[in-house]
């Protein structure tokens, strides 16, 4: 390989395969901070790398090579997308135009060249990083884990602008490209090559030659079958559209989301090009769902970057208790590559759980060599062997502060001297839990939500012992499982369930007072709850929401209706009756049910003054972490940017 040192590149490096005479353009964008120039973590499709591109396409221009491969310089993935600070001009639609426009020429300008070009593709290539990998005659795929394919604009009530409804659609057909973009879906590289995004999947060792052949091959570019070229077609477009747009209402009755019509519309009428509809782009800049959006992304990154480092010692986990919780925590650490022992006194749970363990790894990982790894790697121990070997144990026993005080003074002289001890307690108070450990420093709360594998948010709550070290480790633990860590006060309820509780109990009050649970749960999922709060306190578990209850008030103010599941033992989903009726982990419910127009500001009013509440108490620090924790914690609307955003501005208009 020789190096082309005449560009002036910052972001990029340009070198040549000699004697085949192909391009190998390395993306490895540059951050700055002052006067120096570091490299940023990822590859993002800023402004500034978008000139250098077109920049690289002038000097080809003039000396074209025999192809172009174009690959990550970094280690972490390909490109994680468009540059999300430039979308602070989004609430200007002659900017946003402006910026479609940039990003739509160039790719296009890219797409029609008249060498062969090639995508290299390890890791994430997400949004704006696909489309550019769609404009190139072919893709080849590195075989890791993580290399995962997406077009995650719509979460950000916005539209890939660049290419992608165009492209993706005439590459894979509309049945397949559709709902990737109307949901945002990741694939992983295996399931991209069953859909025709890529061309291949390669092993690293000889990703150079791989690409050397593809790109020399002479082969037209991957089209859509003959169908689904049809459906493409200015014929049948309209028939598609009214079957996506009939799901897309039947997900979103309530029109709270205007992104996935708005990407229909561009695909059916526009022919996928954003820039034949301005009117488009306009109605969505001036979207307040838009801007919220924006703002959940924004909180989601503040929550990721509480800590610098990725550097752990952890690598061997023991979690204790395989109930729907334990089990869970230890499936996951399995398959983020950890190795876990599980203790219960209980073969039948730990049985239970590597169960539902076996059949996470089935949904998370294709390759049933990968999945045989991580199943492997989550290890039944019923006597806790697996003790003094973990890096960090996990309590996750009933809520009992006796039962959880005395299995600490069990396993406490087991631990090794640099081990952490955690409860994913959901009511105790740390504080309490640790005056039973003669070393309460390593001492943390790491609070996980039901279901384990879809909910992102841990609470992260440090005793008043707890070292520093300690609070750094569990954040950066967390964020190896791909969760959100925020840290909370140790406060009764902590963040969650303190603004949860109020939220649910004052729902079944509603209950005592002759309300319908399914028109409750209706309500609210009118105003735009992914969940009713009777169906969530069901999943969660009645037992659970009974013992936060008595934790933050008056045992005697705890309604009737919860009182009478709780001597009945139902507690909701994991015992099949709550306040629903459940099979194969669904309830039984009414779909014809009515909603109750005045249950939802009452339900919502009272989430809202509990979160204010936090914030003047300083279980959070501010009040975007507050809406951060309900968001990701609770499933709190997105397109409203949180309750106490919501408030804000409900109470302004």
């Amino acid at each position: 390989m020789t190096q082309n040192n005449t560009l002036n590149l910052k972001h990029f490096r340009l070198e040549y395969n000699q004697p085949d005479n192909i391009a190998w353009l390395y993306f490895d964008h540059a951050s700055y901070h002052g006067e120096v120039n570091e490299k940023s973590q990822v590859n993002t499709l800023t402004s500034e790398a978008l000139e250098e591109l077109d920049q690289v396409l002038d000097h080809f221009s003039h000396t074209a090579p025999a192809g172009l491969v174009i690959c990550s310089g970094k280690k972490t993935g390909f490109i994680a997308g468009a540059n999300i600070n430039d979308f602070s001009n989004l609430n200007n639609p002659d900017k946003t135009l402006a910026m479609v426009a940039r990003g739509w020429r160039l790719f296009h300008r890219l797409a029609n060249v008249p060498y062969p070009t090639l995508a290299l593709i390890s890791g994430h290539c997400m949004g704006g990083g696909l489309e550019l990998a769609l404009t190139c005659r072919y893709r080849l795929a590195i075989d890791k884990p993580d290399t995962v394919f997406a077009l995650p604009e719509v979460r950000l009530g916005i539209f890939p602008g660049w290419g992608g409804i165009r492209r993706l659609p005439r590459i894979i057909g509309p049945q397949a490209a559709l709902p990737l973009m109307l949901t945002g879906k990741t694939v992983k590289a295996g399931k991209a090559l069953k859909l025709g995004i890529i061309d291949a999947i390669v092993p690293e060792r000889i990703m150079r030659q791989a690409a050397n052949q593809l790109i020399l091959s002479g082969k037209p570019r991957r089209q859509a079958n003959t169908l689904q070229s049809i459906l493409n077609s200015r014929l049948l477009k309209p028939f598609v559209a009214s079957k996506v747009s009939k799901s897309i209402a039947r997900k979103d009755p309530n029109s709270h989301y205007p992104a996935p019509q708005a990407i229909l519309d561009i695909w059916q009428h526009h022919d996928g090009n954003p820039l034949n509809a301005p009117d488009i782009i306009e109605s969505l800049t001036r979207s307040s769902t838009t801007a919220n959006l924006l703002r959940v992304y924004s909180l989601q990154e503040r929550l990721k970057s509480q800590t610098s480092s990725s550097s752990t010692n952890i690598k061997r986990v023991h979690v204790i208790g395989a109930g729907v919780m334990g089990g869970d925590i230890a499936a996951l650490c399995a398959l983020k590559g950890f190795k876990v022992t599980l203790q219960d006194n209980s073969v039948e749970q730990i049985s239970s759980a590597r169960g539902r363990a076996f059949s996470l790894f089935q949904r998370r990982l294709e390759n049933p060599l990968l999945v045989q790894e991580a199943f492997d790697r989550l290890i039944p121990d019923i006597n806790g062997y697996g003790i003094p070997h973990a890096d960090i144990v996990i309590e996750a026993i009933a809520e009992n502060l006796n039962a959880k005080q005395q299995l600490y003074e069990l396993i406490e002289p087991q631990l090794k001297d640099t081990s952490i001890l955690a409860s994913n307690t959901s009511s105790l108070s740390i504080n309490d839990l640790a005056t039973s450990l003669k070393d309460p420093t390593r001492f943390i709360g790491m609070h996980f939500f039901n279901p384990v594998s879809r909910m992102p948010l841990v609470e992260i709550i440090a005793a008043k012992n707890t070292t520093t070290e300690v609070q750094q480790q569990a954040l950066i633990f967390t964020k190896k499982l791909g969760k959100l860590p925020l840290p909370v006060d140790d406060q009764p309820g902590f963040l969650v369930n303190a603004v949860l509780a109020p939220y649910m109990l004052e729902a079944m009050i509603c209950v005592d007072e002759g309300y319908s649970p399914q028109a409750i749960d209706a309500a609210m999922l009118k105003f735009g709850m992914p969940m009713g709060p009777l169906e969530l306190a069901d999943t969660v578990g009645l037992d659970i929401i009974f013992a936060v209850a008595n934790q933050l008030g008056d045992s005697s103010e705890i309604p009737k209706c919860l009182q009478d599941s709780i001597k009945g033992k139902h507690f909701g989903k994991k015992t099949g009756q709550g306040f629903y009726k459940w099979s194969a982990g669904k309830p039984d419910k009414d779909p014809t049910s009515t909603a109750i127009a005045d249950v939802s500001d009452r339900l919502v009013q009272s989430l809202i003054d509990k979160a204010t509440e936090c914030v003047e108490k300083g279980v959070v620090s501010d009040a975007d972490l507050a809406d951060a924790g309900v968001i990701f914690g609770t499933g709190f609307a997105p397109f409203t940017g949180g309750p106490l955003h919501y408030s804000e501005n409900h109470y302004k208009a």
